[in-house]
């Protein structure tokens, strides 16, 4: 099953300079265990926005730098592939494994058609960002499951966990 997971604010934005652009405990725990021990997809960006390869997960980056994939050669947790093309592939043959598209925009892009499962965390408030999630046809899936939290101590944001699954 192919998934999306990511993190939205009121505007749709998803990121700010490589990063969020807030900082949310609540979401990172949620990020964990919806890729916890599954391929993970992102482009170049992400990959570099993420602080080390996350345990327990194979990461799947979408780039052309010959340099990060010689960097990564032999670290049996990273793959890559070179094009949209090739990724689509990929993610096609692979239709029973459990896939996580974590990011960026154009990879979201690239493979919205094909998406099985929406992970969305949506956080009441709006930040200063330079990057916005592209639109999905929702009307396409069907909501199974939504959590909604107020702010708190270690959550500064009012915050909801939504899924969705294609209709």
């Amino acid at each position: 099953m192919l998934s999306f997971v990511w993190a939205e604010d009121n505007k749709h934005q998803i990121g700010y300079k490589g990063h969020l652009p807030w900082h949310l405990p609540a979401d990172l725990a949620h990020f964990k265990e919806k890729t916890m021990g599954k391929t993970m997809v992102m482009g170049k960006k992400t990959f570099l926005s993420l602080p080390f390869v996350l345990p327990k997960r194979k990461h799947l980056v979408l780039t052309h730098d010959e340099a990060l994939i010689q960097k990564y050669k032999t670290n049996n947790q990273v793959n890559f592939v070179t094009s949209m093309e090739q990724l689509r592939k990929y993610l096609l043959s692979h239709k029973e494994d459990e896939v996580a598209v974590i990011g960026g925009v154009s990879v979201f892009e690239g493979v919205k058609d094909i998406v099985d499962c929406l992970e969305k965390t949506e956080i009441d408030g709006e930040f200063k960002a330079d990057t916005i999630m592209p639109k999905i046809d929702y009307s396409a899936f069907k909501l199974i499951k939504k959590e909604s939290f107020t702010a708190d101590k270690k959550n500064p944001y009012d915050y909801s966990f939504l899924t969705y699954l294609r209709k």
